[in-house]
C-alpha cells in the first residue's frame, strides 16, 4: 500500500483551484514515477486476469482517458494498482482547449464538471511520452484515446481520426475512438447513425491497412456518450458490429444536470462525471449487453466512487471498469479496492 495515505492530501489538493491542483498532482507524479519516492504512491497489485477483445487484462480496473492527456504519467498511474491504463485524447496538432476556468468541483455530489476541450500537447509529444514509459514491458495493458483538433470542421474530422490512429498504432495494446466528448463542438454528432458509419467504415479500412504493415492487428474501442436514447444505443450497437469494431467504452461525462442541481457550479458548462452518472452510465451499459448480446467487450466507467459502484457495473453487463473521478475523490486505495472486490466476486463463482 502507498506510504502517503491520500487523506492527508486531498484537503491541500482540495483547497486549490481544480485545474491547478491536476497540474501540480500530473507534475509531481511525474517527477517521481522512476524514483524511489514513487512508493509515497503505490498500490500492491491484485492480479485477476481476463481475456477481452483478443487482450489479457491483468486485471479489471483501469484508468479512464482525460487524467493524463499527454500520456506523461503513465508508469505513476500504474503504479496504483490498475491493470491496463488509458491516456489522451491525443489530437493531430497541439491545442489549449477551451478558456479557463474549465474544472469545477462538486463535492457535496462527489462529482466535477469540466469543459477542457481536449487540451493536449499534439501527437509527436504524447507518442515520445509514450515510448519513455515502462508500463507496458510489465505486462500491462496501454490504451490510446484518439478525437479531433478543435480547429477541424466536424466535416472533415475523419481525417484527424485517421491521422491519430496511424501515429498511435505501433505503441498501443487497444485505440479508443472518442466520439462522445461534450467540449468539441459538433463532436457527439459523430455519433449520429450516418456521421458513425461513414467513421467508423473509414477506420476500420485504415486498421487494416496498419495490420498489414505492423504484423498486429490493434483492437479498437469506440467510446459514447451516457446522454442516448435505447434507439440511439441500438443504432451505435449494430454499427459497431457492422464495422468490426472490437469494443465499446460506456460512458463518457454526461450534459445532463438533473443530480446536481441547485448545487454550486451545477449550471457551468462542460461534462459532469462522477457519482451522479453512475446510474446514466449503467443504463447504457445495460442496453448495449441486450443490443449485443454475451461476449462483446463492454468497459464500463462513469460514476465509480465505491467497490460497490465498480460491482453494479459488471452486473449492468460490464466486463471491466474504469476510474477517473472517484480516484480524485478517495484516492489510490479505491483501485486496489476494486481490484480486491472483483477478485473476491469471480472466486465466489467458482
Amino acid at each position: 500500500m502507498s506510504l502517503l495515505p491520500y487523506a492527508l492530501a486531498r484537503p491541500f489538493l482540495f483547497g486549490l483551484d481544480p485545474e491547478t491542483a491536476h497540474e501540480l498532482t500530473l507534475g509531481s507524479l511525474e517527477r517521481l514515477q522512476h524514483t524511489p519516492l514513487r512508493f509515497a504512491y503505490c498500490n500492491g497489485f491484485v492480479p485477476d486476469p481476463v481475456e477481452l477483445a483478443g487482450l489479457r487484462f491483468p486485471n479489471r480496473v483501469g484508468l479512464a482517458a482525460g487524467l493524463d492527456k499527454n500520456a506523461r504519467c503513465i508508469d505513476a498511474l500504474g503504479a496504483m494498482g490498475f491493470g491496463f491504463v488509458e491516456v489522451g485524447t491525443v489530437t493531430p496538432k497541439p491545442q489549449p482547449g477551451n478558456p479557463k476556468p474549465r474544472m469545477f468541483r462538486l463535492p457535496e455530489a462527489n462529482a466535477l464538471i469540466n469543459r477542457l476541450g481536449f487540451n493536449n500537447e499534439g501527437l509527436d509529444a504524447f507518442i515520445a511520452n509514450v515510448q519513455r514509459s515502462s508500463f507496458r514491458a510489465q505486462g500491462r495493458l496501454l490504451g490510446l484515446n484518439i478525437g479531433k483538433n478543435a480547429a477541424t470542421p466536424i466535416e472533415n474530422a475523419t481525417s484527424d481520426y485517421l491521422t491519430c490512429l496511424a501515429g498511435v498504432y505501433p505503441h498501443a495494446d487497444y485505440v479508443t475512438v472518442n466520439i462522445s466528448s461534450p467540449n468539441t463542438k459538433n463532436l457527439r454528432a459523430l455519433q449520429s447513425d450516418e456521421a458513425l458509419d461513414a467513421l467508423l467504415s473509414a477506420i476500420a479500412q485504415r486498421r487494416e491497412q496498419l495490420a498489414a504493415t505492423h504484423g498486429r492487428r490493434v483492437p479498437l474501442f469506440v467510446k459514447i456518450a451516457p446522454d442516448l436514447d435505447a434507439a440511439q444505443v441500438d443504432v451505435i450497437a449494430a454499427t459497431l458490429r457492422r464495422h468490426g469494431m472490437d469494443g465499446v467504452i460506456a460512458t463518457n461525462t454526461t450534459i445532463a444536470r438533473d443530480r446536481v442541481q441547485g448545487l454550486r457550479h451545477a449550471e457551468e458548462a462542460g461534462g459532469l462525471s462522477g457519482s451522479p452518472v453512475l446510474e446514466a452510465s449503467n443504463r447504457v451499459i445495460a442496453q448495449l449487453r441486450a443490443a449485443l448480446g454475451a461476449g462483446f467487450p463492454i468497459i464500463g466507467v462513469g460514476g465509480v466512487l465505491s467497490a460497490e459502484d465498480a460491482l453494479s457495473k459488471l452486473r449492468a453487463g460490464a466486463d471491466v471498469v474504469q476510474i477517473y473521478t472517484g480516484l480524485i475523490y478517495r484516492g489510490p486505495a479505491l483501485v486496489d479496492q476494486v481490484a480486491r472486490a472483483f477478485k473476491a466476486q469471480a472466486a465466489g463463482r467458482r
